[in-house]
């Protein structure tokens, strides 16, 4: 027994020393190259600049989903805005349309022998919610002469019209300003300055702006793409929306500022689920009705989740914020060979962790009889999985499958489901100048490859790239973050000046 018990503590002895040597000698923070890039000064943007962005947020260009009643009207009246607002722009590049509202450009570089960079935006929103003058619904908007409505008629949520493009204590509000009538703005204003300044970059430089991106994409960004595709042109690097440069204090457990560049997106698949059963009275219910069958479909989903795993993209994630994080993190970070299934479990016991190692469930509609005292034959619910790249369609859908066993479903898909997109390396130049501009600009932050967990029109341009990258250069904090799609949308002067700077150096130095 004494051998034994020497034996054990000699072996915990032996992988004690092993993990805390690991620890000492990981290469946490490999990738960040912050204390080798010269930073440069903020410029101030100026009152012109704002006052075009100002005048972009006031044109109520709301999708919908339902193509039948989408209002055109606002986007016809953006892009004639667009093009009185930037005639240098408009001069200088080449401007087309692809199916009469996607916006092109392409700048003409000095080198053809060079592959393209293709910046992209989309100039649609959300509904802002109820409001006078706006049918949130359907998208609509009510004209009003050019008149805003008093302030008594405001919801409260809403400090500033929706619309109103206010500019007030460091803020430009309004729906858009950050999801993502800036990035257009500030690429356009970067273009202006660039153009006055008779810069001509070594190699073309594209815009590709969508109108319908917060319903799909369907009819803007694909149909570019699929017209890039048809024309041969393939791009050295794809950039769109999807990472933000978390602020300090915001990602619990890491004690820096994170730019998170998505280098990968999840994919999605909803699935309506119809559950059969004994409809009737309420009085004489069977033992097990059709609602109590979707209910226990439901908590097997919720119960039995898909496997969680460490991608590459969030191992490298790991690898470069690491060191920012406590002693026990970077010890598990550090030694996955013996505790990957301890991190694991503690990413999952959060709901924001767990959406970066693995396909997520999420129950969101549920329909049953119109009466309370009437049994339903047939109970239906939704189902919205978000897909981990290294999990298909397919395997969720035989994941959904077998949580409905032992009863009688159907099971419809609800859109069109989308595989997650590939991964995009680090190494590539696209992503190093990225890295290059960011430290630049936001001294000290930490750089470093993401998951994007919701979905951007960068999919569609896989098509054309193999580097496609989501990043939007904005420093905000989790309050900040929570006005997207959310009531009293804003972004700083600040971050919209930087924007423009990033957008300017981007393009400037890719070839530097």
């Amino acid at each position: 027994m004494w051998r034994i018990l020497t034996g054990v503590f000699f072996i915990a002895v032996v992988i004690g020393v092993i993990v805390v040597i690991k620890t000492a000698i990981y290469p946490f923070g490999a990738a960040d190259k912050k204390d080798q890039v010269a930073a440069v000064d903020y410029q101030p943007i100026a009152e012109l600049s704002l006052k075009r962005f100002a005048g972009g947020i006031q044109i109520p260009t709301v999708s919908n989903a339902d193509y039948s009643h989408f209002n055109y009207a606002p986007f016809d009246s953006f892009m004639t805005y667009l093009r009185q607002a930037y005639p240098t722009v408009y001069t200088g590049l080449h401007y087309y349309t692809i199916n009469q509202r996607g916006m092109v450009f392409r700048w003409k570089g000095s080198n053809p022998a060079l592959k393209p960079i293709l910046f992209l935006s989309h100039y649609d929103v959300v509904p802002p919610g109820n409001y006078e003058g706006i049918d949130s619904v359907m998208g609509a908007f009510v004209p009003k002469d050019k008149v805003l409505p008093p302030a008594a008629a405001m919801p409260k949520a809403w400090d500033h019209y929706p619309f109103s493009g206010a500019v007030e204590q460091g803020r430009i509000y309004g729906r858009g300003t950050l999801d993502m009538k800036d990035m257009l703005f500030a690429l356009m204003e970067a273009c202006e300055h660039l153009l006055q300044d008779k810069f001509v970059p070594a190699r073309d430089i594209y815009f590709a702006f969508g109108f319908d991106e917060e319903v799909g994409g369907t009819q803007g960004a694909l149909e570019i793409a699929k017209d890039f595709k048809q024309k041969g042109i393939a791009f050295d690097a794809v950039y769109d929306e999807g990472g933000i440069i978390s602020t300090k204090g915001s990602l619990s457990g890491i004690d820096a500022s994170v730019a998170l560049i998505g280098c990968a997106e999840k994919g999605f698949w909803s699935a309506r689920v119809k559950v059969k059963g004994l409809g009737g009275h309420s009085s004489m219910p069977p033992l097990q009705s059709a609602m109590g069958r979707a209910a226990v479909i439901m908590q097997r989903l919720e119960d039995e989740q898909m496997k969680p795993m460490v991608i590459p993209v969030i191992d490298q994630f790991f690898r470069n914020v690491g060191g920012s994080m406590a002693f026990q993190s970077k010890v598990a970070i550090a030694n996955q060979w013996l505790l990957q299934g301890v991190l694991i479990r503690t990413l999952t016991k959060s709901h924001t962790t767990n959406a970066l190692v693995r396909t997520t469930t999420a129950l969101t509609m549920m329909k049953g009889s119109d009466a309370s005292n009437v049994l339903s034959p047939e109970v239906e619910f939704v189902v919205n999985f978000r897909l981990l790249p290294g999990n298909t369609v397919a395997d969720v859908k035989a994941h959904l499958e077998n949580a409905c066993r032992d009863f009688e479903v159907t099971i419809e898909d609800v859109g069109a489901p989308r595989e997650a997109s590939r991964i995009s390396g680090i190494e590539s130049q696209g992503y190093k100048v990225m890295e290059r501009t960011i430290h630049k600009l936001f001294p000290g932050v930490i750089v470093t490859p993401y998951l994007t967990i919701g979905g951007t029109d960068a999919y569609k341009y896989e098509l054309v790239s193999d580097h496609v990258y989501r990043f939007m250069p904005v420093a905000i904090n989790n309050f900040e973050q929570q006005s997207i799609h959310n009531n009293n949308e804003y972004i700083s002067i600040a971050n919209f000046g930087r924007m423009i700077q990033y957008f300017e150096l981007m393009m400037k130095e890719y070839d530097q």
